[in-house]
């Protein structure tokens, strides 16, 4: 394990000296801050609609993070010529892909505390309170989302052959998650075989990164959900983190390192 830590602090480290936060963390920040300004009526419902162009914001910017940061992981280390080093010293590719995995997603969780404290407090400024366990329960769900993306990535960054189309491929993929992975079943009501069978064994096969999305529990201040389905999102979340874990480990120990 302290290798793997070792590792995962570099990584952090590698994030908050590169500018992709920082610029999407402005940018956000600066959008909503205008949206924040306009003052309709007085409207209760104005706060209700900057409480969800902020966690759009939110979302957009950190699946960027997860994904880019992930992404060059390690053909970062290739192009640098640091893997062989690295791997030399008493550090085996496993403990290197769980050390970049929990680098880029401890990352991950700080940046999503950044911009939920900014959005608590820009929201408590129209709104007037803190729903701290609604908070809550929306940012872990989001920080474990992000965990399937990150080990998504890091998967692809072994399987394609540059940071750029493995980006590119998991936001395609994410994409079609998020929109249309959901509906499949739908889809599949209407087709016929073996169509049908292959469409609902992808509906059951994909991670539904939609039931991570509790975007709507803080913007409505909807009363909480059950813990015990949070608890169970959170082992669905990390059932799917180990599987592309491993797979990555496996794809990582036939791959040749120079």
């Amino acid at each position: 394990m302290k290798n793997i830590f070792a590792v995962a602090g570099v990584v952090i480290k590698e994030l908050y000296r590169r500018k992709d936060f920082y610029v999407l963390f402005i940018i956000t920040v600066l959008i909503c801050l205008v949206m924040a300004s306009v003052n309709v009526f007085n409207d209760s419902k104005v706060a209700r609609y900057l409480k969800e162009i902020c966690l759009l914001l939110v979302w957009v910017s950190s699946l960027v993070i997860a994904v880019t940061t992930a992404a060059r992981q390690i053909p970062a280390e290739r192009e640098n010529r640091t893997l062989l080093p690295l791997l030399a010293k008493p550090v085996t590719r496993m403990q290197l892909i769980f050390g970049k995995f929990f680098g880029c997603w401890f990352a991950c969780g700080l940046t999503l505390l950044c911009f939920y404290i900014f959005f608590g407090a820009l929201s408590a400024t129209r709104e007037h309170q803190w729903p701290l366990a609604n908070y809550f329960q929306a940012a872990v769900m989001h920080w474990f989302m992000l965990g399937i993306v990150v080990a998504m990535a890091l998967l692809g960054s072994l399987v394609f052959a540059a940071p750029s189309s493995n980006s590119t491929i998991c936001f395609v993929i994410i994409g079609g998650i998020l929109f249309v992975g959901r509906h499949l079943d739908q889809v599949a009501v209407s087709m016929r075989e073996p169509l049908r069978t292959i469409v609902n064994a992808l509906y059951f096969t994909v991670p539904h990164l939609e039931f991570f999305d509790l975007r709507d529990l803080v913007i409505h201040n909807w009363p909480l959900i059950g813990w015990k389905y949070i608890v169970l999102a959170l082992l669905y979340a990390t059932a799917y983190i180990l599987i592309f874990l491993i797979g990555a480990c496996l794809v990582f120990r036939r791959k040749p390192v120079n």
